[in-house]
């Protein structure tokens, strides 16, 4: 399988994210896989402006001239995509929200009902699971985290994927190559 690991930490002093990050993919690597990290700082993706020229003047791809069109160019070709983020105010780090915008043109801006609800219509034959793996704040509790997995839930669904897991840098690294089915 080919995994793509994004990391949306955005600071550099967060050392203990980053080594479970490398922890995680050394699992990846010697279970025989495939797998490739992207550090999304230091590198240059602008937000999503809304202007609907992925979808009707150059569909499939996005005007803006950044790394955002490499990254959902790797995301589509992957067949699990694991997102990796500190919680900030109970969500994502803005650098990886701001590149799950930029995904959107993997989707048609069509539309279509998906079990009584309406969602775009896929682009692509597969699209890969996705999963979050985060770092909870001081004062997560549980309300916090049943939010935040439903956002993710919803996410999922939006970008025509299925939902894998959602985990904490707290659990061992093991389990969460078990809960992938990395052996």
């Amino acid at each position: 399988m080919k995994y793509l690991v994004i990391s949306g930490n955005p600071c550099c002093d967060r050392n203990y994210m980053d080594q479970y990050i490398d922890r995680f993919l050394d699992g990846i690597k010697s279970a025989g896989h495939e797998v490739q990290l992207i550090v999304l700082r230091g590198m240059k993706i602008k937000p999503c402006t809304g202007c609907f020229n992925c979808w009707v003047k150059t569909p499939g791809h996005c005007l803006i001239r950044d790394d955002g069109n490499e990254i959902a160019r790797q995301y589509i070709a992957s067949d699990h995509v694991i997102l990796v983020s500190p919680l900030i105010m109970g969500f994502l780090s803005s650098l990886l929200k701001n590149t799950m915008d930029r995904i959107i043109p993997l989707v048609h801006p069509h539309i279509e009902d998906v079990a009584g609800e309406v969602h775009h219509k896929k682009r692509y034959d597969k699209y890969p699971v996705i999963s979050f793996l985060l770092e909870k704040e001081s004062f997560t509790d549980a309300e916090d985290i049943a939010i935040a997995t439903g956002i993710f839930q919803r996410e999922a669904i939006n970008v025509r994927s299925s939902l894998g897991f959602v985990q904490f840098t707290e659990t061992p690294v093991e389990e969460v190559l078990h809960a992938i089915n990395i052996h």
